[in-house]
């Protein structure tokens, strides 16, 4: 949940679309700051994404090697995709993209967390589910596999050795560290989670 601003701080007082993408906006904002004066923020607009912690009844973890270009080279991550699809909830979302990238399908399904992947500068959310009771589907008809998803490698990973790795530095994507110290967390504790159409 986002504390919004009190009356009177942090106003926007302009903004100005500096571009505009498939995936995201770049803005300019002139923001009042409570303290007097006046600065400037650029932000990106995200139409925000989906994750899955998809955990089998061995305990093992899908994790997903592929190609991210910002950085250059390969990240172990677990299944995620935009919220590109018009209309569509999130939670159909998370199932459609576990059924695109994995080929898998899950009996239940647990909201384990939100995450703002970089709110200095931008308002990506991203929502972090937990799958469990796992079965293998056919990718979802019409679905084509292209691009880095062409080169992407899945694996099934015992989830403490996942956690491992993102101590040792060999998971870094920011969402697959979340999702699955939280899905380790959830596991061992069983917390009380949230309904999965919770925002």
């Amino acid at each position: 949940m986002v504390e919004p601003a009190r009356p009177g701080e942090y106003e926007t007082l302009t903004s100005e679309t500096v571009y505009e993408g498939r995936v995201i906006t770049l803005v300019k904002d002139t923001v009042a700051m409570p303290g007097g004066g006046d600065s400037v923020r650029e932000v990106v607009r995200h139409i925000g994404a989906v994750a899955v912690a998809a955990v089998d009844d061995e305990g093992r973890v899908v994790l997903l090697r592929q190609y991210r270009h910002p950085v250059g080279g390969y990240l172990w991550e677990i299944p995620a995709g935009l919220r590109d699809a018009d209309g569509e909830a999130p939670l159909a979302t998370a199932q459609r993209e576990l059924a695109e990238e994995a080929g898998l399908a899950a009996e239940r399904w647990s909201l384990l967390v939100n995450s703002y992947s970089t709110p200095g500068f931008c308002d990506e959310q991203v929502l972090i589910y937990l799958a469990e009771g796992l079965s293998e589907v056919d990718r979802p008809e019409g679905f084509t596999v292209e691009h880095e998803e062409l080169d992407m490698t899945v694996e099934r990973v015992p989830l403490a050795d996942a956690v491992q790795r993102v101590f040792d530095g060999g998971i870094r994507n920011a969402t697959a560290v979340i999702g699955l110290l939280a899905a380790a967390q959830a596991r061992a504790v069983s917390p009380r989670l949230r309904p999965v159409d919770a925002d």
